[in-house]
């Protein structure tokens, strides 16, 4: 029997300065490593948004670390059984090389989740196919210029989903490169590291992208979630390299696309009225900037189940808007908001 399922993707803004070594929050007066913000106002933030958007399932994006005593896992299930959350057990992938993690929380009640990496690496002599995430990728991101060898400093985390029914979804979280030019010190130095970071985005998008072809080949229910750091139009350099990082892994031009209507509205319009899912402080400005950044990507045979998503922006969205305290916590939680998926399986 068909039944309705809450997936989420979130970006929690340094998670994991919110944990001791043991797992447990901070939940002092102490700054957290968001700007102006206690610990323990960040984490009764992020109790608030969790529970109000009660979703069945959370790609947590920026999740705590996992390195030496440190795990992500532990660190998210003694947050939820702290806020009371549904969705209580947590499962990880490949090790982050930062401490952003992307860790998957869900409620064991309504679905069973198995890691399940897609793949070979290294991969074997003369053999074709799509490298594992953990691997490296050869992607041709610029026409006459010689292929990039792509790495993930943080690796897709790829799972297997059943539900209570017996529905089967394959879902994949991804965080990718950032194209901001950190480090940059002068005008020359901030364009070539905006060009290599794109190249670097692009080619991580174009590998997820061979990945999707495989599942979509197969016949498989796909999710494909998270903060993409990318959008169509966001940068003057996009012209250079012919379409964005989410028009790749939609798969523009491709026989089988995903769909998510955010990106649909983007690429439709790329002045004017657009969807937002971030909201950065530009110091020198003194202004807050938008962007829509976290996206959910369906198969097209989920596409046609009317699905529905929401982005929780605190002024956009009136249910968030009407409910202080949610509007509050929104903006005190994350730089980012969750966008959510209410799809029947």
């Amino acid at each position: 029997m068909p039944e309705s399922l809450r997936i989420a993707t979130y970006n929690c803004e340094w998670f994991n300065a919110l944990f001791d070594d043991h797992g447990r929050l901070l939940a002092d007066q102490k700054p957290s490593a968001r700007y102006k913000t206690t610990r323990g106002e960040q984490i009764a933030a992020l109790g608030i948004v969790f529970n109000a958007i009660d979703a069945d399932a959370v790609m947590v994006i920026e999740a705590p670390d996992t390195s030496g005593k440190r795990s992500s896992v532990k660190a998210l299930e003694r947050f939820a059984a702290t806020m009371g959350l549904r969705a209580r057990r947590a499962i990880g992938g490949y090790v982050s090389e930062t401490e952003q993690e992307i860790t998957f929380l869900y409620d064991p009640d309504k679905v069973v989740v198995q890691h399940d990496p897609q793949g070979l690496w290294p991969m074997p002599a003369g053999m074709a196919g799509v490298p594992r995430f953990d691997g490296q990728f050869r992607a041709q991101t610029m026409p006459d210029v010689p292929a990039d060898i792509v790495r993930f400093v943080k690796p897709p985390l790829e799972l297997a989903l059943t539900t209570a029914a017996g529905a089967r979804l394959r879902l994949i979280g991804v965080h990718m490169k950032s194209k901001a030019p950190h480090g940059a010190r002068d005008e020359a130095g901030m364009i070539a590291i905006a060009l290599e970071n794109r190249r670097k985005q692009l080619g991580q998008c174009l590998w997820l992208r061979a990945r999707i072809d495989t599942h979509l080949a197969a016949g498989d229910s796909l999710i494909v979630l998270g903060d993409f750091n990318d959008g169509p139009g966001l940068d003057h350099f996009e012209e250079r390299f012919g379409q964005s990082g989410i028009e790749v892994t939609l798969g523009t031009g491709s026989a089988v696309r995903l769909y998510d209507p955010h990106a649909q509205m983007a690429l439709g319009s790329r002045v004017g009225i657009l969807p937002t899912s971030a909201r950065f402080y530009l110091a020198p400005a003194k202004r807050y900037f938008e962007a829509m950044l976290d996206f959910i990507m369906v198969s097209p045979d989920l596409a046609k189940r009317g699905p529905v998503w929401r982005i929780w922006h605190p002024f956009n969205d009136p249910g968030c808007w009407k409910v202080p305290e949610l509007r509050d916590a929104l903006l005190a939680a994350s730089d980012h908001f969750p966008v959510t998926l209410d799809v029947v399986v």
